[in-house]
């Protein structure tokens, strides 16, 4: 597990990235750049069994949203309480169009977990 891994889970059969951020409460973007070491980029490699760490102590967005069809990122920021820019700083995977995202797990923190490297 990544140094200063806050929570971790174990994967089960039947799991995905999604299922995984949804039932923790941890953003589908946030998972794989944890494990970027494990997970491939499209999350098609996980193993029964294996410990995936959640989320990095200081830098653990646990505030989420799962995406629902038709949602636009104004839609969810708004009904967060956060502006839009919060929102895509905290998922850069985004783009701005999060309606092509159903089923995506967001960070919908007030605060801004990404940094920019």
């Amino acid at each position: 597990l990544p140094e200063g891994c806050d929570r971790n889970v174990t994967v089960r059969a039947g799991d995905t990235c999604d299922k995984i951020s949804a039932a923790n409460s941890v953003s589908t973007y946030q998972l794989a750049a944890v494990n970027s070491k494990v997970i491939d980029s499209g999350c098609d490699n996980l193993a029964i069994g294996e410990v995936l760490c959640l989320g990095i102590k200081g830098q653990d967005c646990k505030v989420t949203h799962v995406v629902k069809g038709g949602e636009t990122c104004h839609d969810i920021a708004k009904a967060a309480g956060i502006t839009e820019k919060t929102l895509l700083a905290n998922n850069p995977n985004l783009g701005s169009d999060c309606s092509k995202y159903t089923g995506e797990v967001l960070c919908t923190a007030k605060t801004i977990y990404v940094k920019n490297t």
